[in-house]
């Protein structure tokens, strides 16, 4: 039902046929406002007639102009913060269609820029403050039976949604999530008491408006207990990132205390290694259920590990802090197997042949940080094979995640493969036309179909190339630097691709609460600058060089391409 307000001095009126005539008028403005009676996961008593009145008269006697700049402004606040500048060649002056289709040939690294700027747009547009999160089509879905019920996927799709959003220098646009966390703590800690009989709170592989937190949809992937858990790590990474002590203590650590208390109670010993291991679970979309996958492991050792850091911050649940600790300790560990991959699952049973779209067993290289070159160069080495075997095609999203990880690995050029398989004409399946992954005209990710995580995840692995931080030496079962307090790490343009030869970078987002820029030339650093919002150290690596920084609050440094200080205020 469409209502129409007019005012009677306008040169406009209804028709008897249902349309709108305007007369004797320059141009014609229309406003819509829709609303739902949707309030919260529990009620439905909104009244949505009342909420599109109360828009429009916030917007009363505005003109388009004033509304549009607006608008342009708001988004431009947020948009701005991040300069990126590859460098353009002619292609930039072609149709957006036309370069998407030369890109995998071609040079074109103004293309790869957009991208990630896209990528920074469509947060910025599809998830602000006090809105719902980014589901699986951001908030463009046009369909009412769409794709996987445009929901938010949790073993991995929502997650990688929001990969980019500290590190690129947008941490608010993280906060519809943590509204959503909110609610599947709630309905979260039902499931765990009735289903698992633990404290705490737990979240399977899919959620939806209504916040269900139970399994759905068939065993061998619904029953995947890690969800709530994986999206607890965003919390901590997004107080690592901003240093927000309030954050921390009110929103993010009750949330995470409450997820790893789930596993506290949950996590049984596998009889016969005598670690401690999650289940019944699955490596997500491999099928099958078993005891104690690869992810889940790396998942809650995090989750722990994070838990126990915030926990000391705070000073509070000294108990629990030992006891998260003792058990992080008999968590079982990662495992290398017989065809020198990183294990997949707790027997060695991978098949170096399997090219399947989920490197969930990887998630300890990328989003994780506990395989490291410099602090496990075995598992490394192990991670790095497994995701060789995986091949370079797959899904948009699996794409994406695939570049962050050769970032990871430090394969510049290798990650660069993978964005040139991503940018790449996709296509929906039809009668006539095989599907096939990569970017729709608008720049759109496809699964396919449309699915919006291959942008994000583009962005962040673009970000990735250029900056890494909080990279820890030691053992699995150690914390990093930051969760340790330590200075956190800096890795400037760690895996700098030769297609970037010549650029520049500015507002990027570093752990430890650092605003970082970068500037480039023939493939190596000109200069870096680190902005901190509080006075600690930080040490600072690039081309296997190491040094340590004391960085004081509101100042930059800036350091050339041997890490010597060129200023500081």
């Amino acid at each position: 039902i469409y209502t129409l307000s007019l005012h009677d001095a306008l040169p406009i009126s209804l028709s008897g046929n249902g349309r709108i005539a305007v007369k004797d008028a320059d141009s014609a403005t229309l406003i819509l406002t829709g609303a739902t009676n949707f309030q919260n996961y529990k009620s439905v008593t909104a009244d949505p007639a009342e909420r599109n009145a109360a828009v429009l008269r916030t917007i009363a006697g505005k003109s388009y102009e004033a509304m549009r700049a607006d608008h342009v402004a708001d988004y431009q606040r947020l948009y701005h913060r991040v300069k990126l500048e590859l460098g353009e060649t002619a292609a930039a002056k072609l149709p957006t269609d036309r370069r998407i289709a030369a890109f995998a040939k071609g040079n074109d690294p103004a293309l790869v820029a957009m991208v990630f700027q896209y990528g920074r747009y469509l947060m910025i547009a599809a998830s602000r403050p006090g809105g719902q999160p980014s589901t699986l089509q951001g908030l463009w879905n046009e369909s009412n039976n769409p794709p996987w019920d445009s929901k938010y996927t949790d073993n991995i799709n929502t997650e990688m949604n929001y990969w980019p959003a500290d590190e690129t220098n947008l941490s608010e646009c993280q906060l519809p999530l943590f509204d959503a966390l909110k609610d599947l703590a709630a309905s979260g800690a039902i499931t765990a008491r009735e289903q698992y009989g633990a404290r705490g709170w737990v979240l399977h592989h899919n959620f939806d408006l209504w916040r269900g937190t139970a399994p759905i949809n068939a065993s061998n992937h619904g029953i995947w207990e890690s969800g709530g858990a994986w999206l607890s790590t965003h919390l901590w990474e997004h107080y690592v990132f901003t240093g927000d002590q309030t954050f921390l203590r009110n929103t993010a650590y009750p949330l995470m205390k409450g997820a790893a208390l789930f596993f506290v109670d949950a996590m049984v010993k596998d009889p016969k290694t005598g670690y401690l291991i999650t289940g019944p679970s699955n490596s997500p979309e491999q099928g099958g259920l078993v005891m104690g996958p690869t992810m889940d492991r790396q998942i809650v050792r995090a989750l722990f590990g994070e838990t126990i850091a915030a926990a000391k911050i705070l000073n509070v649940d000294s108990e629990l802090r030992d006891q998260l600790d003792s058990m992080r300790k008999q968590i079982a560990p990662n495992q290398i197997g017989k065809y020198g991959q990183l294990q997949e699952w707790m027997e060695d049973k991978d098949d170096p042949k399997n090219q399947h779209r989920h490197v969930s067993h990887l998630w300890g290289v990328y989003p994780g940080t506990e395989i490291t070159p410099y602090g496990t160069p075995d598992l490394f080495q192990a991670a790095r094979q497994s995701l060789i075997y995986r091949g370079d095609e797959a899904t948009g999203w699996s794409m994406g995640w695939k570049i962050n990880l050769w970032a990871r690995f430090l394969g510049g050029d290798h990650a660069y493969k993978i964005l040139q398989n991503l940018i790449y004409p996709a296509t929906d399946k039809t009668a006539t036309t095989p599907s096939h992954a990569g970017l729709f005209p608008n720049l759109f990710d496809a699964h396919p179909p449309f699915q919006i995580d291959g942008n994000f995840g583009a962005a962040a692995g673009i970000a990735e190339m250029l900056l890494q931080s909080d990279d820890p030496y030691g053992t699995p079962t150690s914390l990093t630097p930051v969760q340790r307090g330590e200075a956190p790490f800096v890795n400037l343009l760690p895996a700098l691709p030769s297609a970037f030869a010549n650029g520049s970078v500015s507002g990027l987002k570093a752990r430890g609460g650092l605003e970082v820029g970068i500037a480039w030339k023939d493939g190596k650093l000109v200069k870096a600058t680190l902005k901190a919002s509080e006075s600690k150290p930080v040490k600072v690596r690039y081309n296997g060089k190491e040094v340590e920084l004391q960085a004081k609050a509101g100042q930059t440094i800036a350091v050339g391409p041997d890490l010597a200080v060129l200023s500081r205020p």
